[in-house]
């Protein structure tokens, strides 16, 4: 299989590209990585340096691609944060041009807005385009709770709230929606969970919740990367978010064991094809 990843990139550490490009090659997926940015560490660091590049130089980087002749081959497209309302403009297209050579093949957007401890981190006017002008053009999207409220304009406090908010997400085009990192009241204590919901079925997954010192820059694009290699493989939504959980929070352990900044994705490798811990979905 092949999946075009368009998203930033960092040179040190794990964020973007470099966060979900590994996973999917571990998970035995060709992955032709487009990079919106070149970072030399994500910016939860505070500081960085490195150059955004223009919608058109992505533009042309997907042009050049599409010239090999290979998107008929293509499985799927991902993407994550979107640094300007004309970038997201152009991975719209660029999804579109390579449904209209394999129409089999998939959308997955992950909509970077912001998160429950820092708010809105994207700069004005993409969070509304994401709302207004993006996830009606992807066959799966995956916010998490703060992203998920943002695009519906609903709290989400428990499980029935969290499950409206997704089937108004699905009403506005996508036919799978994940939320990730959800956090609600009549939950298990210490726990944290994944929602997957389509229009004929919804599954809950839950996993230890572990607190870490600062926010794990990365991980929900290894999430959605690693959720959409895995619905790729075996079309099944309930394997897959059951896989996706587990997967994270081997991740997640190896992380905080060691009490790295970073996520630990080389020396977790494993946890990311073969997870240790095991979740059961439950339907709901």
């Amino acid at each position: 299989m092949n999946i075009l990843s368009i998203q930033s990139h960092v040179a040190y550490g794990h964020a973007g590209n470099a966060s979900a490009v590994f996973p999917m090659q571990r998970m035995g997926i060709n992955v032709w990585p487009v990079h919106t940015v070149m970072f030399s560490n994500h910016t939860g660091h505070g500081s960085w340096k490195g150059p955004m590049f223009s919608p058109d130089t992505v533009a042309d980087v997907i042009e050049g691609i599409a010239e090999r002749n290979v998107l008929p081959t293509c499985d799927a497209v991902i993407s994550g944060y979107m640094g300007a309302p004309e970038m997201a403009d152009v991975i719209v297209a660029s999804a579109a041009k390579v449904k209209a050579a394999n129409p089999n093949a998939l959308y997955c957007c992950d909509p970077v807005i912001g998160d429950t401890d820092r708010g809105i981190f994207v700069r004005p006017g993409v969070p509304e385009h994401f709302r207004d002008n993006v996830i009606q053009h992807a066959d799966i999207i995956t916010p998490n709770h703060f992203e998920a409220e943002f695009l519906t304009g609903h709290k989400i406090n428990d499980l029935d709230s969290a499950i409206f908010a997704a089937r108004q997400l699905l009403a506005k085009g996508p036919s799978i929606v994940l939320i990730t990192s959800l956090m609600r009241s009549d939950a298990a204590p210490e726990t944290i969970e994944m929602l997957a919901v389509t229009p004929e079925s919804a599954w809950l997954v839950a996993a230890p919740c572990l607190e870490f010192p600062t926010p794990m820059n990365g991980s929900g694009d290894a999430t959605s990367a690693l959720f959409l290699a895995k619905y790729l493989q075996c079309r099944d939504l309930k394997i897959a978010l059951e896989h996706v959980a587990a997967a994270m929070y081997g991740l997640f352990r190896q992380t905080h064991l060691e009490g790295s900044r970073e996520l630990l994705l080389i020396a977790a490798q494993n946890e990311l094809v073969t997870p240790t811990y095991l979740t059961e979905a439950k339907a709901v």
